[in-house]
């Protein structure tokens, strides 16, 4: 009996360089199935924001990991690899093949080589350290630095969440959070996969988000987010924060005028998108094309799976 690890196919990219279209054209080929890598989709309600596959298009391919929270429900990535780790296991006893679709790298990264065994939540350190803060700010940055310099030159200084987070690593464990993680990177790696990433012509990829903000205003936006407030949630949910989503809410508060709106959505949605494109970089697996090259992609992915069967 073969020990080789399951096979699975990631793509992934930055917002709207087309890796929805790719996703299901690759899956209805290789008989597959889609495993969502996106932290908006899998909020219910949230439709026109998140950009989800239509219901046409879910009707063609199979899709996990969509509309499975409230917006108002926490969703760590940690729960992301557990729901996508079984949904991944479902579809491989259907002796289909895996597309994990998405441009939240995050989930992404963990989802391939797992979670560091970190400490849990401490509520009394991570009160005085915030107490710290406020008496001195920026101790907390400095403090960072002396213990765990990686991490200081790796976290924003103004992230304090973060800065809490690895001071709070060391002080419950001695160790810095660094050193964690780097124990951690080759000991859970539970998939063989191909890393496809997505990045169209700059040019064109800015045309592409200039588009789908013209077409998420045009199809209700605005109006989704009045229909999430009609249910009782708040415009200060995390969900409700997110790209798009808080500048409707902007429109909807009278802050901004819908011209202001669209034009700083679309500013902050190619922000992001280089962002996203800085994270993918770092990945050292992954084979990058432009999502017209289908051809070389399906060829890519058909090496890649042959014999999977037999595995």
């Amino acid at each position: 009996m073969s020990a080789a690890r399951p096979k699975i196919v990631v793509i992934a990219g930055p917002t709207a360089s087309g890796k929805t279209a790719v996703g299901i054209e690759l899956a209805e080929k290789f008989d597959g199935e889609i495993v969502s890598a996106d932290s908006i989709q899998v909020y219910r309600y949230l439709d026109v924001g998140s950009a989800k596959p239509t219901k046409e298009e879910r009707e063609r391919v199979s899709h996990h990991l969509i509309d499975i929270r409230d917006p108002d429900e926490d969703f760590s990535a940690g729960e992301y690899v557990r729901e996508a780790r079984h949904a991944i296991r479902d579809i491989l006893q259907r002796n289909r093949l895996p597309l994990i679709v998405g441009g939240t790298g995050l989930y992404v990264r963990l989802l391939l080589g797992g979670i560091a065994d970190m400490p849990q939540r401490d509520a009394a350190l991570r009160k005085r350290l915030l107490e710290h803060e406020k008496e001195v700010p920026g101790i907390l940055c400095h403090r960072l630095s002396a213990v765990d310099p990686a991490s200081a030159r790796r976290i924003p200084p103004g992230n304090l969440a973060r800065v809490i987070r690895a001071l709070e690593v060391f002080e419950l464990t001695g160790k810095t959070i660094s050193e964690v993680q780097q124990r951690h990177a080759l000991q859970d790696r539970p998939y063989e996969h191909l890393f496809i990433c997505l990045s169209p012509d700059r040019r064109v990829l800015y045309e592409r988000i200039d588009n789908r903000v013209d077409s998420m205003i045009e199809n209700g936006l605005v109006e989704e987010v009045k229909s999430l407030y009609v249910r009782g949630y708040s415009p200060m949910l995390n969900s409700l924060q997110s790209l798009g989503y808080r500048h409707a809410t902007m429109i909807l508060s009278g802050g901004l005028a819908v011209e202001e709106a669209v034009r700083l959505m679309k500013r902050d949605t190619r922000h992001y998108a280089k962002r996203q494109l800085t994270w993918f970089r770092s990945e050292p697996d992954a084979v990058w094309f432009d999502p017209k090259e289908i051809s070389a992609i399906e060829a890519t992915v058909s090496c890649f799976v042959e014999h999977r069967k037999m595995v």
